[in-house]
């Protein structure tokens, strides 16, 4: 029957061509893959801020004090003492370094974290020197009084102190000894807001007389006794 001859070899060419449009089963008899999907993509978002550049800001220009001279010069007129030496080091008061200076004719000034500053500077200014050995500065500094001026030379500037009031260390008592060396003399932990000095030297002849003969590793007896004074004045030299 030609009819139906033409009619299944039309069916047979229709189902040719879909079988060559729509993708198989894998070679091996397996499932066939799914094809593969692009991730999906979101909305492009607002674009990223930026902080704004700016210039840095140039440090200001610190202008660098007048190094401190080694040696300074004491004056004190009430007991007739003219620019008598004062060597500043590193240590703390009537130690090892400082003793040697004050044997070779000098007054001592520590410095560092158990000494003091600077002449003029704000905090204590600490001064120790012999009362009765080599040139003796200070022998007669304990009769120093209220009012009494100690002028202290460092390079051109004359710093001028006024002894205020007398105090004793004793250097077998560590209170004693950092209220020695504190920013206000005689008072611990608080703040300096002027320059003072504390003005040192032994006080041997009143502590033998009552019998204390004690001496520590440098021969330097217990007490000092300390004349505080604080900045009233400052002139060229």
């Amino acid at each position: 029957m030609p009819g139906c001859r033409l009619a299944l070899l039309a069916a047979a060419l229709v189902a040719t061509v879909s079988g060559c449009a729509a993708e198989g089963p894998r070679r091996g008899g397996g499932p066939a893959e799914a094809p593969a999907q692009r991730p999906a993509t979101s909305a492009p978002g607002p674009a990223p801020t930026t902080e704004p550049t700016t210039e840095p800001t140039a440090e200001p220009e610190v202008e660098e004090s007048v190094p401190e001279p080694r040696r300074s010069f004491v004056t004190i007129p009430a007991i007739g003492l003219r620019d008598f030496p004062v060597v500043r080091y590193r240590g703390t008061p009537d130690d090892g370094p400082g003793t040697a200076l004050q044997n070779a004719g000098e007054m001592a000034s520590p410095r560092g974290p158990r000494g003091g500053t600077g002449p003029g500077e704000v905090g204590n200014y600490l001064v120790t020197g012999h009362r009765l050995t080599g040139a003796a500065p200070l022998r007669d500094s304990p009769s120093l009084r209220r009012g009494d001026r100690i002028l202290v030379r460092t390079g051109d500037t004359v710093f001028v102190y006024e002894v205020r009031r007398t105090r004793w260390t004793s250097f077998r008592q560590p209170a004693s000894l950092r209220a020695q060396r504190a920013e206000v003399p005689g008072r611990p932990g608080e703040a300096a807001t002027q320059p003072m000095l504390t003005l040192s030297t032994c006080a041997t002849p009143e502590d033998h007389a009552a019998g204390n003969y004690w001496a520590d590793e440098f021969d330097n007896p217990e007490h000092r006794i300390d004349k505080i004074g604080v900045l009233v004045a400052t002139r060229p030299a």
